[in-house]
């Protein structure tokens, strides 16, 4: 007879599994380098937290007001309601420790006043060697880590200056053999003052219900008691699940050469542009962070960007450039970043936007 050993396999065990739901976060309290803070490990679906886009984190993230191009199905999908013609993005950002995070959008017009969007977002660590204690220098076989994201998005302008966006995603994780799967939403509004280029934006994203992991490695044998000459007995491992990242963003962005000109709004053609934006965010399962951020355009052809990010452990100072490429009816950008990691190293982004 089967006998299923009830077991729980924590975030300590297989690195990504999170805490109980019963489990409250604001009785967990961990040291890192920001200082005391409650909440980690109150989540799983990492690779959700990852900012899309070699513009937006040219900005350190400061984007939730401004966006204005497909990446926008990432930061705030009201964005995607300011997009006028067919768009796609492709954005590709080498991580630390090997792994490789990409993202790819496509924004397509319905009708005059409203946005469709698909996106899909993966996160991979190519193989790792499989390591054990008898064996610490491998034992030939290798394992991966690999998390994929697919939404579909709606969004629209309500009134001239309001608009609002959802979006559906599935998301699907895997751990070696192991493997979890779900389904979650984003909701997005913003406000277009029509004033110095003020904007307003916020966003929830993540919400949806717990996810939890199974697999063939969560199965094993024992024996019931060592001290009896009997056979082992199948056993199964039982998994905590475990939440998503749920995020709620708010963010503010105005036309500092409007203001430096003294009009009321910088005309689209002008030839120097300077936008600066701040972001508020606040997650389930990390202390609040803040986002300083300005984009500098000249001519619609080069635009560089700096950012500043308080309250996070890791990153800080962000940085990057843009140079863009308008004929006819075809508008292509090609957009870099660059944002250091603490006592790691630096995370490099190249994105590439198609307007038709």
């Amino acid at each position: 007879m089967n006998t299923v050993t009830k077991v729980s396999v924590g975030l300590a065990m297989l690195g990504i599994f999170a805490l109980p739901s019963a489990l409250r976060a604001e009785d967990i309290t961990v040291k890192s380098s920001a200082g005391e803070f409650n909440k980690v490990g109150a989540a799983g679906a990492q690779f959700l937290k990852i900012g899309a886009g070699a513009r937006a984190t040219g900005m350190a993230g400061a984007f939730t007001a401004i966006a204005n191009d497909p990446t926008a199905l990432y930061w705030n999908v009201a964005g995607i309601s300011d997009i006028k013609s067919l768009s796609a993005s492709v954005q590709y950002t080498q991580w630390f420790a090997g792994f490789s995070h990409s993202f790819a959008s496509c924004v397509v017009p319905i009708g005059q006043n409203y946005r469709g969007g698909l996106s899909f977002v993966s996160f991979n660590s190519g193989n790792i060697p499989i390591t054990t204690l008898d064996a610490e220098k491998g034992t030939r076989g290798t394992y991966s880590v690999g998390d994929f994201a697919v939404a579909a998005s709606f969004g629209g302008y309500i009134t001239q200056q309001f608009a609002f966006g959802a979006t559906l995603r599935y998301n699907a994780n895997t751990f070696g053999t192991l493997s979890s799967d779900g389904v979650s939403f984003d909701l997005g509004t913003l406000y277009r003052s029509g004033y110095k280029g003020m904007s307003f934006g916020f966003s929830i994203q993540n919400l949806g219900g717990m996810q939890n992991y199974s697999g063939q490695d969560l199965n094993t044998s024992i024996k019931i008691v060592d001290q009896l000459n009997a056979s082992k007995v199948q056993t199964q491992m039982l998994t905590n699940p475990h939440n998503l990242p749920l995020t709620f963003r708010a963010g503010a962005a105005f036309d500092v050469m409007s203001i430096i000109n003294g009009v009321e709004n910088t005309p689209d053609g002008a030839d120097d542009k300077l936008t600066a934006a701040v972001d508020f965010v606040t997650l389930s399962d990390t202390p609040e962070q803040f986002a300083i951020g300005a984009e500098y355009t000249f001519m619609n052809l080069i635009s560089a960007r700096a950012g500043y990010r308080m309250g996070h452990d890791s990153f800080g100072l962000a940085g990057g450039i843009g140079l863009q490429y308008i004929s006819g009816d075809f508008n292509g950008q090609i957009d870099y970043s660059i944002n250091p990691v603490v006592n790691i190293g630096l995370v490099n982004r190249i994105g590439l936007t198609m307007k038709f």
